[in-house]
């Protein structure tokens, strides 16, 4: 049956034409039709010529639904809402022919005739749904200019080799990953973020393809293939999300197997079995149809896909790319989350969070430290750096020592300053302090004499202690925090943020065990920022990897990518699936309760032909546009 409505669809979207043919073949058909009444009302003719005259119409708007209905029946997928049409309007001509009955000539044509129309505004609204999504992935570019042989030649992406130059002019997209060579600019990434603020770059920093250049000229190493880069995954996960199908989808598939053939049967006995006792073959041969009609599932075979296809591509354009409705359903239900701590909810990166002097004030402090630490690469000594990056000042800074896993010790001035840990301030004889701060603490002591301490340490991001509050209101009953870190950091984040447990000091094993252990108490979803989150995205319910653009074993074990580093993302996630999933809902049952009612008044013989139609396309037509509603 699903077989049969994707082929229904292929054919109908390329075989029958455009939206426009079948505009013209609707707008002759209901012309026809209504001159065809006109002659009748007006003449006294034999049945059969009256016949022949519907029959124009009837062929010009029902011709395509006839031959789908064929081919389906010669491929033995009999049962799609072709077939079921094309047996109730060939039944329906047919039944003035029965001693006794009225002719229903005009309703047949027009129930094909308002078939066609509920046809057309499902393609149209299909049509519309898939272009929002093409629209989003229009983020790969066409052409590439690089610089070969000292001239600059415009090629297709596709022919351009790692470790080649681009040229990126203002207004361009980037056509590859790589790194800028020369030049500075902002960069628009709305289209692989959702993040409506420019991204600066110059010389050194990592460009994504899709990006738009917005400012300045960027010379840009190109650091993967065009099939490997940002915007062609992104592309290709969206594309191949309809492969993962949902739960719902599946049902229908199922459902559709078994249901239609029943109905059939059904349909069949009430044509047989009363005229038996009563001899109203017309009448109950006319009920028998408008039964099949009615009983024709295309509501829900096309209006559930087309909610997750919705879904998908309403949360793509925000930033969040779901692998497929199977995983979005999944999201819909998450109720424990695990985070990994750096990277996901800290930014992974060392500042200065606090700065305690003793016999200097703060300015001073930081001063000596950073000079000491001035020609060090290690990542506490860059954060100093960056607190106090003022070089301006003329300090002498000589004789520079480090003593191996305490510090640096120097001459400044002409005074000596040591700046370390606890090691270094007892080597120096300096009477050093504790700090109840969570963090790398860094002590200074001038001449022998302890002169206060910085705490350096992993900053927490802004949006992290929104992001967990979010989820709670969402419905996520745990929230759980993993990390390599030491106990008294992971501490203070997991108290910053109020998130209910966390674990400490663990390797990516370890991890996996902790998400095992969780995995019992309710769908489970693990959120790290990629490298080597990868074992523990695979093994959760959901994995869901953020900011992972440059992470490729993050993107491949994820079913969920967060397109930048905001964690307040994730509960716009859940929001997402869990409307896409109610609209699914509502459909389901909308066109089941309006299915039901016509068929028990199809079967007392209240209903007619025009309101099985109305049960059939008219909740067709607004499943799908209550579908679209997803999108948004």
């Amino acid at each position: 049956m699903a077989h049969a409505h994707e082929h229904h669809h292929e054919s109908h979207h390329h075989g029958e034409g455009g939206i426009r043919p079948r505009i013209i073949r609707i707008a002759a058909a209901t012309l026809l039709l209504a001159a065809a009444a006109a002659v009748e009302r007006c003449t006294d003719w034999a049945t059969w010529q009256y016949l022949l005259l519907y029959l124009v119409p009837y062929l010009i708007v029902g011709l395509g639904t006839l031959r789908e209905a064929a081919e389906a029946l010669a491929h033995g997928e009999a049962l799609d809402e072709n077939f079921l049409m094309s047996v109730a309007t060939l039944g329906a001509l047919a039944i003035g022919f029965l001693p006794g009955a009225e002719t229903q000539f005009p309703e047949a044509v027009f129930v094909m005739l308002f078939f066609q129309v509920g046809e057309l505004f499902e393609g149209i609204a299909e049509g519309r749904s898939r272009r929002s999504v093409a629209h989003l992935m229009e983020i790969r570019p066409d052409e590439a200019r690089v610089e070969r042989d000292g001239r600059l030649l415009t090629v297709a992406p596709e022919s351009v080799a790692v470790g080649e130059v681009l040229l990126i002019r203002p207004g361009e997209k980037v056509p590859m990953d790589g790194t800028v060579l020369e030049g500075s600019s902002a960069l628009d990434t709305v289209a692989l973020t959702g993040e409506s603020l420019p991204r600066e770059v110059s010389a050194g920093d990592e460009v994504l393809s899709g990006c738009v250049n917005l400012s300045g000229v960027l010379r840009v190493r190109t650091a993967k293939a065009f099939g490997e880069s940002t915007a062609s995954r992104i592309l290709e996960l969206v594309e191949h999300a309809a492969e993962n199908k949902s739960r719902s989808e599946h049902f229908i598939t199922r459902f559709a197997r078994v249901y239609t053939p029943i109905v059939v049967g059904l349909a069949v006995l009430l044509a047989v079995v009363p005229p038996l006792f009563t001899g109203a073959w017309a009448t109950w041969l006319y009920r028998a149809l408008m039964f099949l009609v009615v009983s024709c599932p295309c509501a829900l075979v096309i209006s559930v896909p087309l909610t997750f296809f919705g879904g998908i591509g309403g949360a793509s354009r925000r930033g969040i790319l779901v692998k497929g409705s199977a995983f979005l359903d999944t999201l819909s239900r998450v109720r424990t989350v695990v985070f990994d701590k750096t990277g996901t909810l800290t930014e992974g990166s060392f500042a200065v969070t606090a700065v305690h002097p003793e016999e200097l004030d703060e300015r001073e402090l930081l001063h000596l430290a950073a000079h000491v630490e001035r020609h060090s690469t290690h990542p506490i000594a860059m954060a100093l750096l960056r607190a106090y990056p003022d070089e301006q000042d003329d300090c002498s800074v000589a004789d520079i020592r480090e003593s191996a896993g305490m510090g640096l010790t120097a001459t400044v001035n002409g005074r000596s300053v040591a700046v370390g840990n606890e090691r270094l301030m007892e080597e120096a004889g300096a009477a050093w302090r504790p700090c109840t701060h969570a963090g790398t603490i860094v002590h200074v002591a001038v001449d022998g004499v302890y002169a206060g301490h910085i705490v350096v340490s992993d900053r927490i991001k802004e949006d992290a202690a929104q992001a967990v509050a979010a989820l709670r209101a969402a419905g996520v009953r745990k929230t759980v925090m993993l990390t390599g870190d030491r106990p008294e950091m992971a501490r203070s984040v997991a108290e910053a943020l109020h998130i209910d447990e966390y674990h400490a000091g663990l390797l990516p094993a370890d991890k996996v065990a902790q998400v095992e252990r969780l995995l019992p108490e309710g769908t489970l979803a693990f959120v790290g920022d990629g490298i080597n989150d990868a074992p523990v995205l695979a093994r959760a319910d959901l994995g869901i990897a953020m900011g992972a653009l440059g992470s490729d074993a993050a993107i491949e074990a994820a079913d969920v990518v967060l397109m930048d580093d905001k964690p307040s993302r994730l509960a716009l996630a859940v929001r997402l699936a869990r409307r896409t999933l109610r609209i699914a809902r509502e459909n389901l049952w909308f066109a089941i309760g309006v299915k039901l009612a016509v068929l028990v008044l199809a079967a007392c013989g209240v209903a007619t032909l025009w309101m099985a139609v109305f049960a059939d396309v008219g909740v067709t037509v607004l499943a799908v546009l209550n579908a679209m509603r997803a999108l948004r």
